[in-house]
């Protein structure tokens, strides 16, 4: 693992270097005469003894990002629900198809294609006066993913496995729910409490899938939980064109988490830092051989975990190991520590600022997509195969040119494009002009998008780290329900807007540390010693 200059080689680089240990009997250690035990952290661990991503990495990568395409469902399922369907005249006078809308119509000249079950807009007729309904509960949905509950829940007794099954269950439960909604007001609430779970979903099964990687194949792994998001988005698409009615359609799109929970959790394996930061040594040991037994290698009974600055002590002999302790006291950090800390409350404030901008430019383009007036199931499958050559690229880029310049670059990228949008008409090819710079800076939006959660979760320690992504997620959420507003705009002004954001998120990228090929710490203590080395 390669380090940056002027850290400590020893401390998180190859575990070979660590002096020996006091040696001491403990069970399933089965040290021989002599020998040493030798404490090391997870990462050298897993590059050293265990693999960084072999065949269990890799189901297990596999399963648990899965658990993206039913954020994606629940998430994206309002377009299709809460869509403006057409209409038609009945042949009653004061009706005229040639009007843009039915807001002029008589009451009983005109009736919705497909029927008042198509969408809940047929539904409650929430159109002309009422249309800001709509509105009001895309925003109530964001607002309940902005409860960052389940980030600090996984960070402590839950932990990341038992987080994730509980949100599913939660989704599951509230999409069916929203189903039988009898009416506005049911169905408003049964929306904001499916966004308080939903906003958990990405963050418990991303942090559960990149923490048993190697530090050296983590960033890959990290940006390709993203490809789930939008094949999740790509199968809505056909759904949605299977079950036409709204109600089917929430039915529809929440099996999924039941089938999840079924057949997908019992073979997901509870993340083994948490276990090691919550004093569990003996289930940190067990899934680490585990990962080492399936990935073909082979893990020496005198090796066993540390958290980072134990290990930083250790091999500085600064600490003597009168006895191992196979029960440790647990560490647990919250997001006061986060705050408490020069280090971490900088890259905080950062993170939020950056995900927030990125969200109203990924959101909003998202949004004036839409405004094509295609095929709506098209369109929206479109847009996601769209984001998919975004993932690709930066992924491949990211450990060549590290997470600082992709960061700051993308989103130039994006802001460029947004700009010319904003400077160019919207009649003949004008428009098309337009269109294309809304594509381009969503290309390169959604390649921002990728890397920031790989990003954040390396710039913050194992005891606070999905906390921190929490605070991410909340701002990124924020900026999802300003966008629609900017959008309602029209002109060029959103493109500015946007433009504007993607600017200020680059400049806000630009003060964050780089940190590919540094290590993935354990506790705060572990990264300030490790960032003041």
């Amino acid at each position: 693992m390669a380090n940056s200059p002027g850290s400590n080689p020893i401390s998180h680089g190859s575990s070979l270097g660590a002096p020996l240990l006091v040696p001491s009997k403990e069970p399933g250690w089965d040290s021989g005469p002599g020998s040493e035990p030798q404490k090391v952290c997870i990462d050298d661990m897993l590059q050293n003894y265990c693999g960084e991503f072999g065949y269990w990495q890799l189901k297990h990568f596999v399963l648990t990002s899965l658990a993206w395409a039913l954020e994606a469902f629940h998430t994206m399922v309002m377009i299709f629900a809460d869509r403006d369907p057409g209409w038609r005249c009945v042949g009653g006078l004061g009706c005229d198809e040639k009007e843009s809308n039915v807001c002029g119509l008589e009451p009983g000249s005109w009736e919705w294609e497909g029927g008042p079950g198509s969408s809940t807009v047929a539904q409650w007729g929430l159109v002309c006066g009422q249309k800001y309904k709509v509105g009001l509960v895309q925003a109530l949905f964001f607002g309940g993913c902005m409860i960052g509950v389940f980030g600090h829940l996984s960070d402590s007794k839950l932990g990341r496995k038992g987080s994730l099954t509980a949100v599913c269950i939660l989704n599951a439960i509230f999409g069916c729910l929203t189903s039988l909604a009898p009416d506005y007001s049911t169905y408003l609430l049964l929306r904001f409490v499916t966004g308080f779970s939903t906003g958990g979903v990405g963050l418990c099964s991303f942090v559960l899938a990149t923490e048993p990687v190697g530090p050296t194949k983590r960033g890959v792994a990290g940006m390709s939980t993203f490809y789930f998001f939008s094949t999740g988005i790509a199968l809505l698409s056909g759904i949605a064109y299977i079950f036409p009615s709204w109600r089917a359609l929430y039915v529809a799109s929440s099996i999924p988490s039941i089938l999840f929970l079924v057949l997908v959790v019992p073979f997901i394996s509870e993340s083994p830092r948490w276990y090691l930061v919550r004093g569990k040594m003996n289930e940190a040991m067990k899934i680490m051989r585990t990962i080492a037994n399936a990935n073909g290698h082979h893990l020496p009974d005198g090796v066993s975990l540390a958290l980072d600055d134990e290990a930083n002590d250790a091999s500085n002999g600064n600490q003597i190991w009168k006895a191992a302790t196979v029960e440790k006291e647990a560490i647990s950090g919250s997001i006061v520590d986060v705050i408490r800390s020069p280090i971490t409350r900088i890259r905080l404030f950062l993170a939020v600022g950056i995900n927030f901008t990125c969200s109203v430019v990924y959101y909003g383009l998202s949004l004036n997509v839409v405004n094509l007036e295609t095929n709506l199931y098209l369109t929206v499958l479109l847009n996601a195969v769209a984001e998919m050559p975004a993932f690709t690229i930066t992924a491949v880029l990211l450990d060549k040119f590290g997470r600082k310049p992709l960061a700051i670059g993308t989103q130039w990228f994006s802001a460029i494009f947004c700009f010319m949008g904003s400077l160019t008409g919207n009649v003949g090819i004008s428009k098309v002009i337009r269109m294309c710079c809304g594509l381009l800076g969503i290309f390169g939006m959604a390649g921002t998008y990728n890397l920031l959660f790989i990003y954040t979760a390396e710039l913050f320690p194992t005891v606070v780290r999905n906390a921190a992504l929490g605070c991410a997620t909340q701002a990124a959420q924020m900026g999802a329900i300003l966008a629609p507003f900017v959008v309602i705009l029209g002109g060029g002004f959103p493109f500015l807007v946007f433009g504007v954001c993607g600017l200020i998120g680059g400049m806000l990228a630009s003060y964050l540390p780089e940190t590919l090929n540094k290590p993935l710490y354990d506790t705060m203590t572990g990264l300030e010693e490790g960032e003041l080395a």
